[in-house]
């Protein structure tokens, strides 16, 4: 099938003319009607040109039949589409596609919205039976069509949409389901009924009928494991109240998004994965804002981490524009261990210093005007803290500028984590700018 576009309109190049258009992919078609130009001239004459609630009642129905027709086929992917009356759209697959036009013509031009509703009704799926309670085989070819593992993955979806538990198992040629609400899930909708308003529990009361079929085992889990079980109890009981994760991410987001926290707690741990396209001559990689592109991102993402850790504002890497030569020498230390860069500190050239005796609330010497390097931000993976990592790092900018540790300067304000690594390899006060 190619695109398609059919006229509403008597005059096809009229700029306010109503199009229908279909636009074919791979698992599906988008049949899409687009009243864009129609709604603009609308407004210029003052018209209201919203859709009845009738019309986007029918469409709404007719979009989501399709979008879980699609999805039970085995298109893996999602949709995206937004309301309003400059476009209708739904989504279907390729045999309603005559039919999906049609149902939009009709609506658009004569708003009879029953072709719409019978549209939905051709492509609604038998949910509510795959999903009711009781143990049961659905036999492929006969309660549905696609490969079972993709079937029982629909069924999945479709289960945690109604918060239930649907104890499924794929075979060779059907698939058993044991639909059962946990009761958290019931919990949640009889307290929040506004949140579920067609939610009906069907599970709850359900006994299974002594000639029920017997599910064959087939390696794996045992069944019925909590036959007999009495519930769980609870204690009230104080608990931490950390809303902050050692990593930076506040722990009632991580709950939202596991993955994210997961990965951002694992590089802050052992350091971010040098890419594959970087080769390394030795442990300790110096980037400059005149180096590769590459380079410089992986400067940059490792300077996330300590900006993440910290609520810092900016990164302190950010030279990832077109190669520049800084007057001061701006430059990064990378350290590379098991693959893994688990080190990093930034700094640059300057000569305005003071001296500082690391006693806190002591004041600052005279000032220094002799050119050195200023540590901006000294940062090492978690898993490699207390280990030297941190004054190894400080040793290589002083031997790259060729002066000694004592000579390197401090950007101030100094962190908890700074002043302890200066008072260990510099006790005697350090230079601070």
């Amino acid at each position: 099938m190619t695109e398609q576009t059919i006229f509403l309109d008597p005059d096809p190049r009229d700029w306010r003319s109503r199009k229908l258009q279909v636009q074919p992919s791979r698992w599906y078609a988008t049949v899409q009607l687009n009243r864009d130009g129609y709604v603009d001239a609308a407004h210029a004459r003052g018209h209201d040109s919203a859709l009845p609630s009738a019309y986007e009642e029918a469409a709404d129905r007719a979009c989501n039949a399709g979008i879980d027709r699609i999805w039970y086929d085995g298109y893996p992917g999602s949709f995206l589409w937004g309301s309003g009356p400059r476009w209708v759209t739904l989504y279907v697959p390729y045999p309603y596609v005559k039919a999906a036009l049609e149902a939009l013509r009709v609506a658009e031009i004569d708003h009879d919205y029953s072709k719409l509703h019978a549209l939905a009704d051709r492509l609604a799926l038998p949910i509510n039976d795959w999903l009711a309670p009781g143990e049961r085989e659905l036999v492929r070819g006969v309660d549905f069509t696609p490969p079972p593992t993709t079937f029982l993955r629909f069924l999945r979806g479709k289960a945690k949409e109604l918060g239930v538990r649907l104890n499924g198992r794929a075979t060779a040629g059907s698939v058993w389901v044991r639909p059962t609400l946990p009761p958290g899930a019931r919990w949640t909708r009889e307290a929040f009924p506004e949140r579920y308003p067609e939610w009906v529990d069907r599970w709850s009361g359900h006994t299974e009928p002594g000639d029920a079929p017997l599910r064959p085992w087939v390696g794996g889990r045992e069944q019925n494991l909590s036959a007999g079980a009495t519930p769980v109890e609870f204690r009230t009981v104080e608990t931490p109240s950390a809303e902050e994760c050692p990593c930076g991410m506040i722990l009632r987001e991580s709950a939202e998004n596991d993955a994210v926290h997961t990965t951002q707690h694992m590089t802050w741990t052992f350091g971010v994965r040098s890419p594959k396209n970087l080769t390394w001559s030795d442990s300790m990689a110096v980037v400059t804002t005149q180096s590769p592109i590459a380079w410089r991102k992986l400067a940059y993402q490792v300077g996330r981490l300590p900006q993440k850790e910290n609520h810092y504002d900016f990164n302190s890497w950010f030279h990832l524009g077109p190669v520049e030569v800084t007057p001061d020498n701006v430059r990064a230390y990378l350290l590379k261990a098991n693959g893994y860069v688990i080190g990093y500190l930034a700094a640059h050239d300057t000569n305005q210093h003071y001296r500082w005796d690391l006693v806190d609330g002591s004041s600052y010497g005279d000032q220094d005007d002799t050119l050195r390097p200023r540590i901006n931000l000294v940062w090492v993976a978690a898993h490699y803290r207390r280990q030297g990592v941190g004054a190894t790092l400080v040793q290589a900018i002083a031997e790259d500028f060729g002066c000694t540790v004592a000579d390197v300067s401090w950007s101030d304000p100094i962190s908890a984590a700074g002043r302890r690594l200066a008072r260990r390899i510099m006790p005697g006060g350090i230079w601070v700018s």
